[in-house]
């Protein structure tokens, strides 16, 4: 029988502040479930002492700043450019948000082959046509995403890549998020929208389906085997009060993005009835 090939893999990881509260069960899950054929490395972006970082020589620690919210995930694409040249060495790159934990074994149908990059369905924009996706609308910021555009909303949650073709993503994301900030313009879901805006008119990319990135805790979203579990951070810390928002902020956010959804398609349906 023929071996098959090891690739090797890199895993991007931030886990500033309180979110270091993940990082023990992430990595035992991750070794244990993703991809456990192959090598694979953690580059971790953390202010924090991590459970196992002196007793495995695969875990590589970098010392981030806590930047507060939005920016400790907003200037991702800027973190793992410092350490662009270690990243050359892989095979692919997979970047992970900190409350992800495996619960079944993901193989190599994680891995794009035959595609360029890796991306999963946002579980909780599955049923909406694209016209109702939370898209960045705003026409000055470069994650700009017209009403009559886009197929698919991916989560920024856990997206990867051949390592090529995966730095050139952080490259081009990282001068769009600094662009926008010079303008004093922030996109509304940060680098998730900046992610959604990169794939528009790509084709080159393997799309799994949410059960890659499930939400805990959530009703409405589509039933799919889970196999990596993303944590309801809800359950270990207060993420209104750590984002510097008050419980009723986010209500009204989430009820003036549903309402301006609701126009706006309300709107083409007229234009098309008349």
């Amino acid at each position: 029988m023929q071996k098959k090939q090891q690739y090797k893999i890199a895993i991007l990881y931030i886990c500033v502040g309180k979110y270091d509260i993940f990082w023990k069960n992430f990595f035992l899950s991750a070794e244990k479930f993703f991809l456990p054929q192959h090598h694979k490395e953690y580059f971790i972006f953390t202010d924090k002492k991590l459970y196992a970082q002196d007793t495995c020589s695969r875990i590589h620690k970098f010392y981030q700043k806590n930047l507060g919210w939005p920016f400790n995930t907003l200037k991702r694409f800027e973190m793992f450019l410092r350490i662009k040249e270690q990243l050359k060495n892989f095979d692919f790159i997979f970047f992970m948000n900190a409350n992800l934990e495996f619960l079944k074994e993901v193989n190599e149908e994680f891995l794009p082959i035959e595609e360029n990059l890796t991306l999963v369905q946002h579980a909780g924009f599955y049923y909406n046509k694209p016209a109702e996706f939370t898209y960045d609308r705003n026409p000055k910021s470069t994650a700009y995403i017209p009403y009559d555009k886009g197929k698919y909303y991916v989560c920024g949650g856990i997206n990867g890549g051949k390592s090529k073709n995966y730095l050139e993503l952080i490259e081009v994301l990282y001068q769009n998020t600094e662009k926008d900030l010079q303008n004093s313009i922030i996109a509304l879901w940060h680098d998730e929208s900046h992610l959604n805006h990169y794939i528009l008119d790509r084709n080159d990319y393997k799309l799994l389906h949410p059960g890659y990135c499930y939400p805990q805790d959530q009703d409405n979203i589509p039933k799919y085997e889970c196999f990596i579990l993303a944590r309801n951070k809800d359950r270990y810390f207060d993420t209104f009060k750590l984002k510097g928002w008050k419980r009723h902020q986010e209500s009204k956010l989430k009820k003036l993005v549903k309402k301006l959804i609701h126009k706006k398609v309300r709107t083409v349906i007229k234009s098309l009835l008349k």
